[in-house]
């Protein structure tokens, strides 16, 4: 693993460090068999067997013949080690050594070292009431007494055991086809939930106890109700062992499948989505923008919350409601945005959020008067950081409930106003032009557990979770991690989207830390939203776009666990993934360098230096310099990974063989694999970390100017590409690099220029994650002369519009295959002679100038000489009256670009 593909924009679950360390590897080292002085000893409070089907425990013991093994189960538990022995007997299933088979070996490829244990077929009639209780597995010395668990021989080994394989050996086939939640039929509910190792299950509804019943074969509880049940609360009252506290518990927990919830997510409701009086006027026959392909899309990437707190002119300011708002400031812009080609706004969380407070009377807000602080003070952290906790403000990567929208975003968080509102946001965001896509959170959870924010591990302990090797939950995404590729933690991640895209008519999901599913488990996402039909589901499933964060870390790494959904395994499905290569190249540096100043192509690494020594002698520069140019180039043709070009050393090259940190710059296989990017929610904005990488004395003019040229390294590459909202206006959150949980005083977007700027000079950045780039912050904070005022706000924003213009109206942006980028893509000046900091692109009947530097530069293509090419129309005609000074001189193929300017040529 390399460092940037983990960190450059992994979104981060609340209230921990967003850096995860270039050394992360997955979780506990590769086995290695036991020998006789290595043998663990007994432990109860791990779980390091592991039960992977119905007659296979793979452990790390050595078996011989002077010892035994057995799995010994006590249904309430109680079971302790006192004076090295087990305090009571409980029930055994004896257990017989065998090796792992291929087949195991390719399910489970980080246990195909383990020793391997058969189940007694003698014992086999009893292993789904042993999967109820305390159950252990133990080790021996031979000789005790068969018949009694505990035994005469000495006690070697004993540890708890994981179940979640052989769970689904048991019910998992039939199970994955069960319907969970509440399912109408007639208008009658029947409720069900899957509890396969709970003793007792029963409905709690609206404060009485109502029976269930199970099936053996898929272990589902249910219960069929009336009609008179719709619109109430309920929970389900689960009685089941509780490895994490040992003992058996009756759990009130609220339903993993539920569809509506009362404020707090304290109850789950009795709701059929498809219910009439849920739907807004004109819902059944909303007419959405036209569907753009994936490799074509042009999206925006927007916080709810962010979107309209600030804004004056929003009637319902920081809710959904805000995007009905046909004449707000906000809605206005992603109106202009959308005419210019942007074709899906990408919203942030907005399931069921554990961290926020849905009702208004229980957060706290800042108490200061944050305004009146110097622009570079430590107050305004300081006193937003005192209600962070309870304020309404999160980023949301902390889920709850999966399929239920957020109660704080609705104007009543208690019942059905946030699905009457998020269906209203949706008919807003497509009255602008614009298509919804949804960012899901399914490879973690907000808690596990016995927590009262745990709602999985409280159904089926142990089931829900990936575990390590020892049995504690995995926690490389800052949270405790889900285990997709357990079949109904798979079936729940498949049955949530397809809610969400029929009862919500969202048009695409973007996956928080893909990498962490199983590639079969996003594929199922996809075949399961093909089926959906406009006839029989009132949506096209196949027009549903898919992306996600494909990094590689973590327990899962390397494909430990299963083929991952990463960037390079992902290449050729149809699904993209976030490509980090040409962002890190145009910023400069890594999201979490010590120094933030590390330039990059478009923040004057070389042609513009600023002071820092960590930039390198200016030959280093110089090296580095055109290296990031080939990235860039790499990214420019969609990450193609068998795109050949001449690269900075002046050798040929294949996307696959330039290097980024250890792996390979190209990955895909054609364009739509790769999603290109400049900024988004994740680490500095892009002004901010430009504010750290120009030089100070880069006026903001300039700096401006640096903005556009960077966002254009996405937005003019072939395949989709993302921006985060408010970029084109300059947004700043004050030098924040994690502003997950500051407040909506360092996130709120300023749609207008006015007073409040761009929100840059808001006070220094949240400690937590901040403080140590303060010494370089403050004095950049202090300097009024680094402030986007608005002439520059409006031209950058008008700049980046008329390249997006011509991003989706040129259809050589949009190839539709690797085969065609090859065809009519090409970087004639490449190589060793090339200019740094200019980089020069021929598409089809277009070229297309990337100067970076602070000087006016020529780019002479010998070949097109005599060849007819004008500045583009459209920047000919548009708003930039810098890039209209740009010139070609037809008798040598000379193409003149002022500084820090990107132009497009067109023939004829």
């Amino acid at each position: 693993m390399h460092r940037t593909a983990v960190a450059v924009a992994v979104t981060l679950c609340a209230a921990l460090s967003p850096a995860l360390p270039a050394s992360a590897t997955p979780s506990g080292s590769p086995y290695a068999p036991p020998t006789a002085d290595s043998v663990p000893g007994p432990d109860l409070t791990t779980s390091e067997a592991q039960w992977i089907d119905r007659s296979t425990v793979a452990w790390k013991v050595r078996a011989t013949g002077a010892t035994s093994q057995q799995l010994v189960y006590a249904p309430r538990g109680g079971i302790t080690i006192e004076d090295g022995k087990l305090s009571h007997r409980g029930h055994r299933l004896r257990l017989r050594p065998t090796e792992l088979t291929d087949a195991q070996k390719d399910a489970y490829p980080h246990l195909k070292d383990y020793p391997a244990f058969t189940v007694d077929p003698r014992d086999r009639h009893r292993v789904r009431t042993a999967l109820k209780g305390r159950l252990l597995a133990v080790q021996r010395a031979a000789g005790g007494t068969p018949s009694r668990a505990e035994g005469s021989g000495a006690l070697l080994a004993a540890t708890g055991v994981q179940i979640p394989g052989v769970l689904d050996d048991l019910y998992g086939a039939r199970a994955s086809r069960a319907r969970l939640g509440p399912v109408f039929a007639d208008g009658r509910p029947t409720l069900s939930v899957w509890a396969p190792t709970a003793r007792k299950v029963s409905l709690d509804l609206a404060g009485r106890t109502v029976r269930m019943s199970r099936d053996e074969a898929s272990g589902v509880w249910s219960v069929r109700g009336e009609k008179s049940w719709a619109g109430k609360p309920y929970r389900y009252a689960v009685t089941v062992w509780a490895p994490s506290v040992h003992k058996v518990v009756t759990n009130r927990v609220t339903d993993p499948y539920s569809t509506a919830l009362t404020a707090g997510s304290r109850r789950s409701l009795v709701v059929d989505l498809a219910d009439p009086a849920l739907a807004p006027r004109g819902w059944s026959s909303l007419r959405k923008p036209r569907p753009v392909p994936l490799r074509t899309a042009r999206i925006q990437e927007l916080h709810i919350r962010d979107f309209s707190i600030a804004d004056r002119t929003s009637h319902h300011p920081g809710t959904y409601q805000a995007f009905t708002d046909q004449r707000s400031d906000g809605v206005r812009h992603l109106r202009r945005l959308a005419a210019a080609g942007t074709s899906y706004v990408h919203l942030l969380p907005a399931f069921d959020i554990g961290t926020i407070p849905e009702r208004s009377s229980d957060r706290t807000e800042p108490r200061c008067d944050l305004g009146s602080y110097p622009a570079d003070s430590a107050e305004q952290q300081k006193c937003v950081a005192a209600t962070a906790a309870t304020d309404a403000y999160n980023w949301g990567y902390d889920p709850l409930h999966h399929t239920v929208p957020e109660g704080s975003y609705a104007s009543d968080p208690d019942g059905l106003r946030r699905t009457v509102e998020f269906r209203r946001m949706v008919q807003g965001l497509n009255a602008t032009g614009l298509r919804t896509v949804m960012d899901v959170v399914y490879n973690h959870t907000v808690a596990s557990g016995q927590s009262e924010k745990s709602v999985l591990d409280r159904i089926v302990p142990g089931y829900y979770q990936r575990l390590l090797a020892d049995g504690s939950v995995a926690t490389s995404t800052c949270c405790a991690n889900t285990a997709p590729e357990h079949t109904m933690m798979g079936k729940l991640v498949v049955d949530s989207i397809v809610t969400w895209a029929k009862e919500y008519k969202v048009d695409g999901f973007r996956f928080d830390l893909m990498g962490h599913h199983p590639k079969a488990n996003i594929l199922a996402v996809r075949r399961a939203l093909d089926a959906l039909t406009p006839e029989r589901d009132g949506v096209d499933g196949k027009r549903i776009v898919l992306y996600g964060e494909g990094w590689n870390f973590g327990e899962v790494a390397d494909d430990a666990r299963f083929s991952q959904a990463t960037q390079a395994n992902m290449a050729g499905t149809g699904i993209a993934t976030f490509s980090d290569r040409a962002r890190d190249a145009a910023r400069g540096g890594g999201p979490f360098d010590e120094d933030p100043r590390v330039q990059g192509f478009a923040s004057g690494l070389f042609t513009d230096p600023n002071s820092s020594p960590a930039n390198g002698s200016p030959a280093e520069q110089k090296t580095r310099l055109l290296h990031e140019q080939d990235l860039i180039k790499v990214g420019l043709t969609g990450s193609l990974q068998d795109f050949t070009f001449t690269d900075s050393s002046g050798q040929q090259v294949k996307g696959s063989e330039v290097d980024y940190n250890g792996a390979p710059a190209g990955y895909a296989e054609a364009p739509g694999d790769a999603l290109a990017y400049a900024d988004a929610h994740d680490n500095e904005t892009l002004y901010d970390a430009l504010a750290f990488k120009l030089p100070r004395r880069t006026t903001p003019g300039d700096r401006a100017r640096m903005q556009v040229l960077a966002m254009a390294t996405a937005a003019l590459s072939q395949g989709p590409a993302l921006s985060q909202a408010g970029t084109d206006l300059l947004r700043s959150k004050s030098l924040d690099r994690n502003s997950y949980d500051s407040g909506d005083w360092f996130n709120a977007i300023h749609w207008q220029c006015g007073a409040e700027g761009n929100g840059f000079g808001r006070g220094l950045p949240p400690a937590a994650d901040n403080e140590p780039t303060w010494p370089y912050a403050r004095p950049l904070l202090a300097d009024p002369a680094l402030r986007a005022g608005c002439e520059e706000t409006r031209s950058a924003s008008a700049a980046y519009r008329d390249l997006l213009t011509i991003g989706t109206t040129e259809k050589s942006f949009g190839l539709s295959s690797a085969e065609a980028v090859r065809s009519e893509l090409s970087f004639p000046l490449s190589g060793k002679d090339e200019t740094p900091g200019v980089i020069t692109m021929r598409l089809g009947g277009l070229v297309v100038v990337f100067n970076a530097t602070p000087e006016r530069q020529g780019q002479r293509i010998a070949s097109l000489a005599g060849t007819p090419y004008a500045l583009h129309r459209v920047q000919a005609e548009g708003a930039d009256a810098v890039v209209r000074t740009s010139s070609y001189d037809r008798g040598t193929g000379t193409f003149t670009v002022p500084a820090r300017t990107v132009a497009v040529f067109s023939r004829g």
